[in-house]
């Protein structure tokens, strides 16, 4: 167990102390941990392509990691209502697609390399983005604004467009070598 992978650990243990901190109305613990598992994401990737500290496993941990904390955040801020349900079921629908999707090519026996679209990397980022400021309003008291709508209009596109990537890579992955029976 390498030191980027009990980093990438300890972030996922994380997650439910920053689910139980928003749906308990702690926001100010919910953004810092939430800053937290944002630095502590860097800081496993640092060290494991600097020091060559990549493993099997933390290629497999890390988004793992990243899911499971936009994922959870999301459906807490939806849950508190600081966030529309519908911005919700579409970021945590994605995702349900996207790992769905690769498990019946695995199941299937045509298992599918798990590669992140330009897209999808900038998607992720607009998530976090969006869930960074409306934790950071809610615990720090600051209004956003405009920013806001802004920010949901944002993860809405990137989401809908990263949603149509990964349907085209399936679409032409199970069409080719008699895959589609």
């Amino acid at each position: 167990m390498s030191l980027p992978n009990l980093i990438t650990m300890a972030r996922i243990l994380c997650v439910p102390l920053i689910v139980w901190a928003i749906t308990a109305g702690q926001t100010l613990p919910a953004f810092l941990l939430f800053l937290a598992a944002g630095i502590s994401d860097a800081v496993d990737g640092f060290l494991a392509k600097r020091f060559n500290m990549s493993t099997e496993l933390g290629a497999m941990l890390d988004p793992l990691a990243d899911k499971a904390l936009i994922v959870s955040i999301y459906v807490a801020l939806g849950f508190t209502e600081a966030l529309p349900r519908w911005v919700v079921i579409l970021v945590v629908s994605r995702d349900i697609l996207i790992i769905g999707g690769f498990l019946v090519a695995m199941l299937i026996d045509r298992p599918m390399p798990v590669r992140p679209h330009p897209v999808s990397k900038l998607n992720t980022v607009a998530q976090i983005v969006l869930a960074g400021t409306v934790l950071g309003s809610l615990g720090l008291n600051f209004e956003v604004g405009a920013a806001l709508p802004v920010l949901m209009g944002l993860v809405t596109m990137l989401t809908l467009l990263s949603i149509g990537f990964y349907v085209a890579e399936w679409i032409r992955h199970f069409g080719t070598n008699g895959a589609g029976r």
